[in-house]
């Protein structure tokens, strides 16, 4: 029995940023989740909590994962959309667990640690495992439950280093092949009070995002099937699916599901769920609501922010808000005093391809950044600036030709059904000559339903006031070539001659009000 419980209440949009594919667990007083990352490096980042509202960094699991030409932006591609996806985290007789695969590279990874802050030892899985859940039967021994519209379990080898000769190995669920625009996967797999529940996504012909549970009284089954949440929140027309539950230390048990927000990203929701083999469900009877009420394991603690002003954090080290797209190459990056100075060293046309871009998160639906740049020492042809980074991009720069600065916008429109064009130029929209090279420059953010836009703004020396470069906000939306939220990015690249560098200061997050 809890003495005194104290109770929080909350909106279920625990976190309004782009942290998808997630798995919680809980270890005595404190929650840990994890969710994809994809081609930003360090990656496989896990958050902390003590009453599943709120919630801080805890640690990143690699700060690169393979050093491939691929994940250093040096195949004229990158890792767009691949990377790490979807991790089972677990906690084993005193052992973080944290397994995954990487789309690029076709492996399994499995790191362990005996702290949730590291280090971590890396290992590999043999095989591939999509969207894999880590299971630990009472016995000690291990399963992988993965795969997309076929389900298939199997188990491990004791040492987890790849299946077990003659082990269990069989489909467990099957899907309408016919009948679905995505098949079942995302699987979460539990042992509850002696039954099995197997938590997966779907997406029928007709309908949205729909999570699903299996309930076997066996491991190899047979497993019955209930859906547990088709409902949408807040008018996005989009579900709420793909996530693991929770116990909280009062008993109750609770889901974290992501759902899709446009050019925001997919966003974490939290809800309870009942328990009910013969009538599980999320939220209200398999209704989502707007607000939330749980059990606070430390009411007075003091929660840090995920999102940064600046660059460094209290060790004078990149604040774990930051990013970099791909793996970065320090030997062109200066970072002290919150100044950040990138330097180039080979020839590329677009934002896609540029070394060492320092990314964050966008947060909520209306949020602006600004940065101080100093691109006194850029070269012909070179653009650095601020840019809106997603598949569909647009940004604001400063350019040099024939010896004079220009103050720029820019923007890449994606167009469905065709692949992407890694070499592709932006559009260039706003062009202005500038007297000097230091210019404060903003992006501003509407990532409600109506908006979907970001402004390219720069700071008016003689209004003392942002305003927009050119008339038009550009246009953003969630593409499936790079498959993540839209978010700040800080960049340089060279079109002409290498060499060129870019000095960053008083980088400012902020949020807006109509």
């Amino acid at each position: 029995m809890l003495n005194n419980p104290v109770y929080k209440s909350g909106s279920s949009y625990i976190i309004k940023s782009d942290y998808p594919d997630l798995d919680v667990i809980r270890v005595e007083d404190t929650y840990y989740m994890i969710s994809t990352t994809m081609h930003f490096m360090p990656g496989a980042v896990i958050l902390r909590s003590y009453n599943l509202l709120d919630w801080e960094f805890a640690s990143y699991v690699y700060s690169s994962l393979d050093d491939t030409p691929g994940q250093k932006l040096e195949d004229g591609k990158g890792i767009y959309g691949k990377g790490m996806w979807a991790a089972s985290l677990r906690y084993h007789k005193g052992t973080f667990y944290v397994a995954f695969v990487a789309n690029d590279t076709h492996k399994t990874y499995l790191y362990t640690s005996s702290k949730i802050t590291g280090p971590w030892k890396k290992s590999q899985i043999q095989g591939f495992y999509h969207d894999m859940s880590l299971f630990f039967e009472d016995d000690g021994k291990p399963y992988v439950i993965y795969g997309n519209t076929e389900i298939r379990i199997t188990q491990l080898k004791d040492d987890l280093t790849g299946p077990k000769d003659g082990g269990l190995n069989k489909i467990i669920v099957k899907d309408n092949k016919e009948e679905v625009w995505l098949g079942f996967e995302g699987s979460h797999f539990y042992k509850i009070d002696g039954l099995y529940y197997l938590f997966v996504i779907n997406f029928p012909k007709g309908n949205m995002r729909t999570e699903t549970v299996f309930v076997s009284e066996k491991l190899e089954g047979p497993y019955i099937c209930r859906t547990v949440f088709t409902s949408d929140l807040d008018g996005w027309n989009s579900g709420l699916a793909q996530g693991g539950i929770v116990q909280a230390n009062d008993g109750k048990w609770y889901g974290i599901l992501f759902q899709d927000h446009g050019a925001l990203g997919r966003i974490p929701v939290l809800l309870p769920f009942n328990l009910d083999k013969d009538n599980p469900y999320f939220g209200i009877e398999g209704k989502a609501f707007e607000t939330i009420t749980v059990l606070d394991n430390r009411p007075d603690y003091k929660y840090k922010k995920l999102y940064k002003s600046g660059f460094l954090n209290e060790e004078n080290q990149l604040d774990s808000a930051w990013q970099w797209n791909h793996i970065p190459d320090f030997n062109l990056i200066s970072l002290k005093d919150n100044h950040l100075t990138i330097k180039t060293d080979r020839l590329t046309s677009n934002v896609v391809q540029a070394k060492n871009t320092l990314t964050q998160r966008t947060f909520g639906e209306k949020c602006f950044a600004s940065v101080l740049l100093d691109a006194s020492k850029i070269n012909e042809g070179d653009y650095a600036g601020f840019c809106a980074l997603e598949g569909q991009y647009a940004f604001i720069a400063i350019t040099k030709k024939n010896g004079s600065y220009y103050l720029c916008s820019a923007e890449h429109k994606v167009i469905d059904g065709q692949e992407p064009d890694y070499s592709h130029k932006a559009e260039l929209l706003t062009e202005v000559e500038i007297s000097k090279a230091l210019v404060k420059l903003a992006l501003k953010f509407d990532l409600t339903k109506e908006g979907q836009n970001v402004e390219l703004q720069y700071f008016n020396e003689i209004t003392k006031s942002f305003e927009m470069l050119g008339r038009e906000k550009s246009k953003l939306r969630y593409t499936l070539d790079h498959f993540v939220g839209v978010r700040f990015a800080l960049f340089i690249f060279s079109t002409k001659e290498t060499g060129g560098q870019a000095d960053f200061s008083d980088f400012n997050f902020g949020f807006w009000q109509d």
